[in-house]
């Protein structure tokens, strides 16, 4: 609740500023999509070999701007994690699928081109181990198991990133996301099962804290643009 109260404030003051100047408004809105490169950040001694996951991520966007501001709120789907090898044959993936509100602000330096950062707030959908283990048959073998309960429910990450847009509603945009807030349920006790048959939360994050890290690059495209003249 005091997430949706800070996003409708920042859009009714941003909104408000530009009926008080003489500024010409810019009201787009669109869809977006594209990769993630993504890993946990942990303090833990006992991760194996940890490496970046591919995910994905897609959504949606309004921008609200005036002259050579803007402020940007979205609604994304994410799947981002990590990966990392512990025995021989198991390679790791930690998956985790949130649902992201960023509230981007961006400066243009140039026409198209912009300087963007702001907050991102997470809500965790799912998240799951898989062991994928190779060289035991002619396929490799898939498992997976929930770890819902392991991982926090909620997320927060600081957004730094770089975009241009495009005259003809294409827009393209690479972001790092730095979390902000600790993800491990567990960092300040024991993990409630056997660490010896546990999967990767045991073996990569342990009870240490652990921080989401995310690279993103997007596409985008524009489906609404609409212009308000200050009177």
């Amino acid at each position: 609740m005091n997430i949706l109260k800070c996003f409708v404030l920042t859009i009714l003051f941003f909104t408000s500023l530009a009926c008080l100047s003489q500024a010409q408004l810019q009201l787009d809105a669109g869809v977006k999509g594209g990769f993630n490169y993504s890993r946990i950040n942990s303090t833990s001694a006992v991760a194996f070999n940890p490496g970046f996951y591919s995910g994905y991520h897609a959504g949606i966007y309004a921008m609200f701007k005036i002259d050579n501001f803007a402020i940007q709120p979205e609604i994304v789907y994410s799947a981002q994690g990590q990966t990392y090898q512990y025995r021989t044959f198991d390679n790791y993936n930690t998956v985790l699928n949130y649902l992201n509100i960023p509230i981007v602000f961006k400066v243009y330096v140039v026409e198209g081109l912009n300087i963007q950062a702001g907050p991102q707030f997470g809500f965790l959908m799912s998240s799951k181990d898989e062991v994928i283990t190779t060289g035991v048959s002619s396929s490799p073998m898939v498992s997976s198991q929930s770890i819902n309960d392991y991982i926090k429910s909620h997320d927060a990450s600081v957004i730094l990133g770089l975009g241009y847009d495009f005259p003809f509603g294409l827009n393209v945009t690479a972001r790092y996301n730095i979390g902000a807030s600790n993800i491990n349920y567990y960092s300040s006790g024991n993990l409630p099962y056997n660490t010896s048959t546990s999967t990767t939360t045991s073996t990569s994050m342990g009870t240490s804290k652990a921080f989401n890290e995310v690279f993103q690059f997007s596409i985008g495209y524009r489906l609404l643009k609409k212009e308000f003249e200050s009177k």
